[in-house]
């Protein structure tokens, strides 16, 4: 799917963009507008609802760019 991946089964809680947007203090379209910018990575639900890692989220609430630290070095 463009601009997410598919929902698999894993332990980790996901947050809904209204969620998201509660922690930064800005509208929900603003945390899309970022999943849509490629500034945090966002997962779709099978009925194509975004959904974002809760360990993700954290980390950029501490400063951490997380979509660059998967990356080599180089």
């Amino acid at each position: 799917m463009r601009g997410g991946e598919i929902v698999e089964s894993s332990s980790e809680r996901l947050l809904t963009p209204g969620e998201v947007a509660a922690l930064f203090r800005v509208d929900p379209k603003t945390v899309t507008r970022w999943a849509a910018a490629g500034r945090i990575s966002s997962i779709r639900t099978p009925g194509g609802h975004r959904r974002f890692r809760e360990s993700e989220v954290h980390a950029l609430l501490r400063g951490e760019d997380v979509l660059t630290a998967d990356k080599p070095n180089g």
